[in-house]
């Protein structure tokens, strides 16, 4: 197969270009066989007009045997006596004319026996009249016969001269015959054939015009319908998104066959789809549910663990001890329990123009005690003044998040780093850390919940983050380090869509 495979379309415009290639050869052919047929017509009445002069040459001979002196004058009985050779020489000649010249008084005889007409002809065809006497001229002037032909768009005439030997001077016969190329089987044949020949041309064009258009019609309609979203698919219709339409029937039964065959491919995607769906949603619950499970799990066997021993001992100190840690741990679970419901529960973001430098210095100040404490620092960068159209509560949330990841995972004498801005028609925050980066075997799944590289994490920071970007219309994501950064690192990056505040009316 070419490596471009062609349309359908073309093919049939191809198909097409050698029916009309090969009427265009069958044309020529056909011309080709007329023009012959009618040379050989023409080579046929040149035979014969050649015969028949040779046959009032015969005539003449024998007309003029026994005659002693020349004839000089030709009068009404010798032009009468003339005429009836003329007859006898040409009556076996159909189609032929012809009689005797003279250099000196012109016509002397004619005569066309075989003429079809309602009575026999004996005027002498004044058309022809000049060619005639050139002719003859010729003839008497060489002394043997010539010949001669005149071609015209329906007709060829033949005409030859010879000269005549007896007792009239400067006497010749001549004869002729008229050659009709437009009538006759030949000319027949090639009307015929050139009729055929339209007519398939003509239907042949038609049929695939007709075809084209249907084709074409046929396929920009399943086009439109395997080209609906899940939006536009009338209620009703059982389609999730991504499934295929149901294609309604072309009319044509090699087409329905194809739509037959996408419309159950559609039907057993639509089934797949949903086991897969299924089959996730009962991945994912059952991850949530062993994730959940861990992370109370512990905080439950620590406060257990410390209540028997409070019990078991008699030392008031170590019960309250116990008490303090049980306290922390149920702190560590009402943490828990409030992030899964923020994931669980998205809060549909309230928009108001927000301050992001603002922003950025008030979550640098809330984790600066731990980034002092672990040797590390924050920085943030300049800012655009512009005030986009956020939720300022949830923004806060999800970078309070990325940066206490960072600030957990920089080694000591780094620093974090909190940048943002609009680039186009987006705005994009990112915290960007020097620490080892994140581990191959976790980029594909990282803002999963319960997805973490760290013993005392729960997972569920950089996922509550990913469902605060998109209740924006955006995404989180991990970026590639800027070209500046001195280590791995990793950059982890809000894209959100840029929504500029409304200009603040003028103080009145």
């Amino acid at each position: 197969m070419p490596p471009r495979l062609r349309s359908l379309r073309a093919h049939l415009l191809a198909l097409w270009i050698l029916l009309l290639a090969s009427a265009a050869a069958t044309a020529y052919l056909l011309v080709e066989f007329y023009t012959q047929s009618a040379a050989v017509q023409v080579a046929q009445a040149e035979l014969q007009v050649a015969r028949a002069c040779r046959e009032i040459g015969d005539r003449f001979a024998f007309f003029g045997a026994g005659w002693t002196g020349s004839v000089t004058e030709i009068d009404d009985a010798l032009k009468g006596q003339l005429t009836d050779v003329v007859v006898t020489a040409l009556a076996s000649h159909p189609g032929v004319e012809g009689g005797i010249w003279t250099a000196s008084a012109g016509s002397a005889a004619y005569a066309f026996p075989t003429y079809e007409g309602t009575g026999p002809k004996t005027d002498l065809p004044a058309a022809e009249i000049d060619t005639i006497r050139r002719v003859n001229a010729e003839s008497l002037s060489i002394d043997r016969p010539v010949a001669t032909r005149r071609a015209s768009r329906t007709q060829t005439l033949v005409v030859q001269g010879c000269p005549l030997r007896g007792p009239i001077q400067g006497a010749t016969a001549w004869t002729m015959a008229r050659v009709y190329t437009d009538q006759g089987r030949a000319y027949g044949q090639l009307v015929a054939g050139f009729g055929f020949l339209a007519a398939t041309v003509l239907g042949s064009a038609l049929l695939l015009g007709r075809l084209l258009l249907l084709l074409g019609r046929r396929i920009a309609r399943l086009e439109s319908q395997l080209g609906r979203d899940a939006a536009d698919v009338p209620q009703g219709d059982d389609l999730s998104h991504g499934d295929l339409p149901h294609l309604a029937p072309t009319g044509l039964r090699e087409l329905d066959r194809l739509v037959e065959a996408l419309n159950a491919a559609g039907t057993r995607l639509a089934a797949a789809r949903h086991r897969a769906a299924e089959a996730e949603r009962l991945a994912a619950l059952g991850q949530l549910t062993a994730g959940i499970a861990h992370e109370i799990r512990n905080p439950l066997a620590a406060i257990r663990l410390k209540a028997e021993n409070a019990l078991a001992s008699a030392d008031p100190a170590r019960g309250r001890a116990a008490l303090d840690l049980v306290l922390d741990q149920v702190a560590r679970l009402d943490r828990l329990l409030r992030d899964l419901l923020s994931l669980t529960q998205p809060r549909r973001p309230v928009l108001a123009p927000t301050d992001l430098g603002l922003i950025f210095r008030d979550c640098a100040h809330l984790h600066e005690d731990l980034a002092r404490a672990r040797g590390t620092a924050i920085t943030v960068a300049e800012v655009n003044p512009e005030r986009p159209l956020l939720d300022a509560g949830q923004i806060r949330r999800a970078l309070d998040n990325l940066v206490l990841n960072a600030v957990q995972h920089s080694p000591a004498g780094s620093v974090v780093r909190l940048s943002g801005g609009r680039e186009g028609d987006r705005l994009r925050i990112r915290v960007t850390d020097q620490g080892p980066g994140v581990p191959d075997a976790l980029k594909a799944r990282l803002f999963d919940p319960f997805v973490t590289g760290r013993q005392d994490g729960t997972g569920l920071g950089l996922a509550i983050v990913r469902e605060i970007a998109r209740a924006h219309g955006g995404q989180a994501r991990l970026a590639a380090p800027p070209p500046d950064a001195p280590g791995p690192g990793a950059t982890f990056e809000l894209d959100l869509p840029w929504t500029a505040s409304p200009p603040t009316p003028p103080a009145s």
